[in-house]
């Protein structure tokens, strides 16, 4: 039986849409494989890793008929790669192998039972379905989720906070020493939710969302979210646990602020950073009416300043701060101008975007 029979780009868009979740390495051998699930002139693609399941459906040709099989994802996409875009590629069945044949290239590939992949177990009692954009939704996870933790003890800071109330939606992501809040306006009414994102469900979905028009459905049950947008079914386990009060965190009242060309900054840390070590990212500010003076040094004492005149009148403030902290924060934002709060040289920096209270970030300071 042709289980598909379609051009290379159309079997590997489908196919790439579900298998980013599949990791190299797995305990269960079937966790590498895509679930395919043919009715009719229609295709199924399921991937699951226990926890996060994907699921598209795409019209890949082949024969009429039902038919099921598992088959290596990571495979199976490196063989479409290797082909030509506009070549027309067939996967057909042959007892427990499949065979996928493009041009003269030829693959027998081993199959495992469809029956034996195991499907994630959808809960029964998910919460009333909102939408936003799915650009809406791409802009504010890449607002906050470089500030995720990374295998962090305390797992619930390994993901990102999603608050859903009345006409705003809040993202929030920290690792212990700096904290990103996004937030958007919707058009509709949302029931307060409020629940943690694991951190490999966040990457995915950065991945996977478009900035193209179309909106990204969301129900959240106790302990799983549902996602759908863009013909794929997206079901993820939540990280249970409590996060902290970002609320408290977010400073209010500084004394002082400076208000900056977003990327003559950042230009001016990513040269100062060059001569920091692996080890020890750290820079020192030297704010004083006028001039902001940025300096770093390495254990083989060399040295890298650098000075930008400013519009500031506030106190002679000098401030430590790991320089990638500061990086990944300018450099996922768009804005010409930023504004930086600060209070001394041992309290946190509120860093925001001038007459804009859509986006917070905060980062604390390091000794130097």
């Amino acid at each position: 039986m042709i289980v598909l029979k379609a051009t290379q780009d159309k079997v590997l868009a489908a196919l790439q849409s579900v298998a980013g979740i599949v990791e190299r390495r797995h305990t269960l051998p079937i966790l590498a494989n895509v679930l395919i699930r043919k009715a009719g002139g229609q295709i199924q693609l399921t991937t699951s890793d226990l926890e996060i399941q994907i699921r598209t459906t795409a019209e890949l040709g082949g024969d009429d008929g039902a038919f099921t099989t598992t088959i290596g994802a990571r495979k199976l996409v490196d063989i479409l790669r290797s082909m030509p875009a506009d070549q027309t590629v067939s996967l057909e069945s042959n007892q427990s192998k499949l065979v996928l044949k493009g041009g003269k290239s030829r693959f027998t590939l081993q199959s495992l039972p469809a029956e034996d992949f195991p499907l994630v177990q959808e809960s029964a009692n998910f919460g009333p379905s909102f939408s936003v954009p799915q650009k809406t939704l791409k802009n504010l996870l890449s607002q906050v989720s470089f500030a995720m933790a990374v295998h962090d003890i305390r797992y619930y800071l390994n993901g990102i906070l999603f608050v859903a109330e009345g006409k705003q939606l809040s993202l929030v992501a920290t690792d212990g020493h700096r904290l990103a809040f996004a937030n958007a306006t919707l058009d509709v009414e949302v029931p307060r939710q409020e629940v943690i994102l694991p951190r490999k469900t966040v990457l995915e979905l950065q991945r996977l969302l478009s900035d193209a028009e179309g909106s990204i459905e969301m129900q959240f049950a106790s302990n799983q979210a549902r996602f759908n947008f863009g013909g794929m079914e997206f079901v993820t386990k939540l990280v249970e646990g409590k996060f902290p009060d970002y609320n408290r965190v977010i400073p209010k009242g500084h004394k002082n602020s400076v208000t900056l060309g977003r990327t003559a900054l950042l230009a001016a840390l990513n040269r100062t950073a060059i001569l920091t070590s692996d080890k020890f990212k750290g820079v020192r500010l030297n704010i004083e009416p006028g001039t902001l003076r940025i300096a770093s040094s390495n254990a083989e004492q060399e040295e890298a300043q650098d000075e930008l005149d400013i519009d500031y009148g506030g106190d002679a403030i000098e401030i430590g701060f790991n320089v990638s902290y500061l990086i990944e924060a300018l450099g996922n934002m768009s804005q010409d101008m930023v504004r930086i709060d600060l209070q001394d040289s041992n309290s946190s920096a509120l860093v925001t975007i001038p007459d804009n209270n859509d986006f917070k970030y905060v980062v604390m300071p390091m000794r130097i």
